[in-house]
């Protein structure tokens, strides 16, 4: 199965096309994204290898599924549902660029990776990896109903919060 057009109420889930790189890179070049997904900036040139190993080999190979998220004609972040290291099942993975934050688009897009999960892949459950900071992100999960499962200590003692919700069941 290829990785579908999406829509929410407010949003287009668009796999990446090769004129989305510059805002693909913009938006995962940015600080406070990098912070907020527990990751270090890496330079631009790696972003742009990571851009095109989405459209050569995770498209083609059907590795996963991963979208730009477009409001009208605003590119305004990134999404993916993909199998997860951290215990057997899939992951949501959610990124906004900060002027879209607070609007309740990261709940719509969460919705939509349920859906998507649920009526599309079949799962039944999905988890969630949040950085035990990011109070904002950890309220949207317990207002859509994610539980705990665990915490998860990276290499650099940063925790980050390990989630599962039903997708047959969501708020």
């Amino acid at each position: 199965m290829t990785t579908p057009v999406l829509h929410t109420e407010r949003l287009t889930f668009r796999p990446y096309r090769p004129e989305d790189e510059d805002v693909f890179v913009e938006l995962l070049r940015d600080e406070e994204v990098c912070r907020w997904m527990g990751q270090e900036r890496v330079p631009e040139a790696d972003i742009r290898t990571l851009f095109r190993a989405i459209l050569t080999e995770v498209y083609p190979k059907r590795r996963f599924d991963v979208w730009g998220l477009w409001q009208d004609d605003a590119f305004i972040g990134h999404a993916e549902v993909k199998k997860t290291g951290n215990v057997d099942g899939h992951e949501l993975i959610a990124a906004l660029a900060p002027p879209y934050w607070g609007r309740g688009l990261g709940t719509e897009v969460v919705r939509g990776l349920l859906r998507h999960a649920a009526d599309n892949l079949g799962l039944k459950e999905a988890y969630g990896m949040v950085g035990a900071d990011n109070a904002p992100s950890l309220a949207m999960c317990r207002r859509l109903g994610f539980r705990h499962v665990r915490d998860v200590t990276g290499d650099d003692g940063a925790v980050t919060k390990l989630l599962v919700i039903s997708t047959t069941d969501p708020q």
